[in-house]
């Protein structure tokens, strides 16, 4: 009885949190909302202007997703009631765990949504452009960056989400030195904003005869993806293109034409580039969209008035600035030195369990003890 006991009153604990995720999600206006853009579809030349319809369907899809979430929750406590109450009367043994189970995908689906009310930033709801950048240390923080590649490749597709590499610079003995990547789904930059930042690593080199702990560091710069962003405007005769053959992992294609692009704003020298597509128009179109991105991102962090004032400035890689650390050697810990997060299982971090680091780091943001 002490267990059905505990699962009552962890059933009990979760329906105020769920009550309040309802009224935070405010599903009666959401319904208001979804009814208004069933209208605003079906009146006539509504598929007209291709780019609004676009905006005013994948609106309603969110919106819909949400009044289903909260559906499906309320109904999940229902039937986890029923399942308790059927146990008390039948005492059937192999239900408590059957209940045990439903109950923590329940608190687990709870936690995620309440999660989801924290994003509110303007482009929280992006597509998310991560760029990689060893740090000092050859190919050992080379190797770094290319775990790391590995790990964000790990989290995105565990999360239902569309990874594509764009563009990778190989080490010279192993590793990249360089990348850049995009992970495309509802609220993808909302959740790995928290990434932006140096990564450290502490472990016994591979590359190393002498056994020796090493520490390297590697950059990874976080941007929503903009389609459009009037603050923004940049001129072609601003931009230098150079075409070039790709390199890499890519079957046929790869090596045959001179596909690859790289794109030069001239004003403040940042470079963009794209390899991986099949065609040299979608990679410049890709080297444009982190283009964008970059340069609406630093006019937003300095808060620039203007985009000449911009400047293409990156930190030193280096030991002080880092963000997280993760241990190999001597112990196996990984922790986040904004928000104190820790996970002992580095392995699993390096499987794409970041979660925990993103939860904690959106927490302390909401709750105005990290910077934005």
């Amino acid at each position: 009885m002490l267990l059905i006991d505990e699962l009552k009153q962890r059933l009990s604990d979760s329906m105020p949190k769920l009550k309040e995720l309802h009224a935070v999600l405010n599903i009666d206006a959401a319904r208001e909302e979804i009814e208004q853009l069933h209208l605003k579809a079906a009146e006539p030349g509504f598929w007209d202007d291709a780019e609004k319809s676009q905006k005013i369907l994948q609106r309603t899809k969110s919106l819909e997703n949400t009044v289903e979430d909260d559906r499906r929750l309320n109904q999940t406590a229902e039937d986890i009631e029923t399942m308790i109450e059927m146990y008390l009367e039948e005492n059937d043994e192999q239900m408590l765990e059957e209940i045990r189970s439903e109950l923590d995908a329940f608190e687990k689906k709870i936690d995620s949504l309440t999660l989801k009310t924290l994003l509110t930033g303007e482009y929280d709801s992006s597509n998310a452009i991560l760029n990689f950048h060893a740090g000092a240390g050859g190919t050992e923080a080379q190797d770094w960056t290319e775990m790391l590649l590995r790990m964000y490749i790990r989290w995105g597709e565990s999360h239902g989400y569309k990874v594509s590499v764009l563009d990778t610079l190989d080490g010279g003995d192993a590793g990249i030195k360089s990348a850049s990547m995009i992970i495309e789904g509802e609220n993808a930059y909302g959740y790995l904003k928290s990434e932006s930042g140096i990564h450290r690593l502490v472990r016994i080199s591979p590359f190393d005869a002498s056994g020796s702990r090493h520490t390297s560091f590697s950059a990874v710069e976080v941007m929503p993806e903009i389609n459009e962003d009037l603050s923004v405007e940049i001129r072609p005769e601003d931009i230098k293109m150079d075409v070039f053959r790709s390199s890499g992992a890519g079957g046929q294609h790869i090596n045959k034409t001179s596909s690859a692009v790289r794109l030069t704003h001239i004003p403040t020298g940042i470079v963009t580039s794209c390899q991986t597509q099949r065609s040299q128009v979608q990679n410049r179109d890709y080297a444009m969209k982190m283009l964008v991105a970059k340069l609406v991102e630093i006019k937003e962090r300095e808060h620039l008035s203007k985009i000449e004032d911009i400047k293409g400035v990156q930190k030193e890689i280096a030991w002080g600035s880092q963000i997280r650390s993760y241990v190999f050697m001597p112990y196996t810990l990984v922790k986040d030195h904004r928000t104190g997060y820790e996970n002992g299982n580095v392995h699993a971090v390096m499987d794409g369990d970041l979660d925990g680091f993103i939860n904690a780091y959106l927490k302390a943001l909401s709750n105005g003890e990290l910077e934005k």
